[in-house]
């Protein structure tokens, strides 16, 4: 009987299927970075949980077989790592439950073990390697042009996706073709089934663009960046909501992500982990966001201390009664853009 595989959700952009690929071993000379591999898990059992390709979180067991990708990743708050750590024992980690294979080189105390991996092969299909980049089809780029509401954030887990998904529903409510994106990060699908079932006409991250995380150097980052903003343009959408994954002052190409789409946004907004990171994150790049949201906002108290050191307006949009004052906030800031639109 063949193997069962897990395939993780770094690989819905395939075609794969328990039946049409193989493996092979291959010298670590020919290992690259995004390309599909073959890992068993040596984790003892537990309650250890992977992304599959449905957005379904599944548990595996010690011996289960995942279907990954190389890459890397280095956040803030949870885990870092890296494909080319992996030591000749061919032991890594799974340093993202979407199916990012690399080894742990630091991990916050506050999170649960990692999942430890080994080896078994690359993916073939149709007797080649595959790689993630194999499923993304360049096609001559699109200039451009979408209005963007932009966020971002002063750290992983500030409430960007969340703040996303609302203001996805308010866009779609008063009457807008509405696109999501996020542009930079570590793969992780949830995030954008989210954004889908709050009103997302369409939804693309990088994980279409055939980057397990957009921790690459700049020009393979602008590759794939052209591809998802040439995609947002054929959509033909009255706005797109731009999320930057993580904070743009991070090894994401967050900063990069938002030079390029700088001309284009009509509306910032900041989520924060704290009222002093907001601070930080203007003084590092020199503007004001139009809004403050996220975790800082969770209390007057730091509302007013946001106010006070930065002179920004914050609001925690999950409540309804602030909700109300963005919908205020954006019929005086979108109106130019959206005369007919009432928020």
């Amino acid at each position: 009987m063949k193997q069962h595989y897990f395939f993780l959700s770094l690989t819905r952009i395939t075609d794969f299927t328990q039946e049409n690929i193989d493996l092979i071993a291959l010298e670590k000379s020919e290992w690259k970075h995004a390309q599909y591999v073959a890992c068993k898990v040596t984790s003892p059992p537990g309650t250890l949980k992977v992304e599959l390709t449905s957005g379904r979180m599944a548990e595996v067991a010690e011996g289960d077989v995942l279907i990954g990708a190389f890459g890397n990743r280095f956040a803030t708050l949870e885990a870092t790592g890296s494909w080319e750590e992996i030591s000749d024992d061919n032991r890594m980690h799974l340093l993202t439950s979407a199916g990012i294979f690399g080894k742990l080189t630091s991990v916050s105390s506050f999170i649960p073990n990692m999942i430890e991996l080994e080896y078994l092969g690359h993916v073939l299909r149709n007797g080649e390697k595959t790689c993630m980049t194999d499923y993304r089809n360049d096609e001559k780029f699109t200039a451009f042009k979408t209005p963007v509401i932009l966020i971002m954030g002063t750290s992983m887990s500030a409430g960007k996706t969340t703040s996303a998904k609302i203001v996805i529903r308010q866009l779609r409510l008063a009457g807008l073709k509405v696109i999501a994106a996020k542009l930079t990060g570590a793969g992780r699908y949830r995030d954008s089934l989210g954004m889908l079932d709050a009103g997302a006409d369409y939804v693309i991250d990088f994980v279409d663009a055939g980057l397990p995380s957009t921790i690459v150097n700049p020009n393979e980052y602008i590759k794939a960046l052209k591809f998802m903003l040439g995609k947002i343009q054929k959509q033909k959408a009255d706005i797109v909501v731009i999320e930057i994954g993580a904070s743009p002052m991070e090894p994401y190409n967050g900063s990069l992500a938002i030079k390029f789409i700088n001309p284009h946004v009509i509306f910032r907004i900041l989520c924060a982990s704290d009222p002093y990171a907001v601070y930080g994150v203007m003084k590092a790049f020199g503007s004001k966001p139009d809004l403050v949201c996220g975790i800082a906002t969770n209390t007057l108290g730091g509302r007013k201390l946001i106010e006070i050191l930065c002179g920004v307006e914050s609001l925690n949009i999950i409540y309804p009664d602030q909700l109300k004052q963005l919908k205020t906030l954006f019929n005086k800031k979108l109106q130019p853009y959206f005369k007919d639109i009432i928020f």
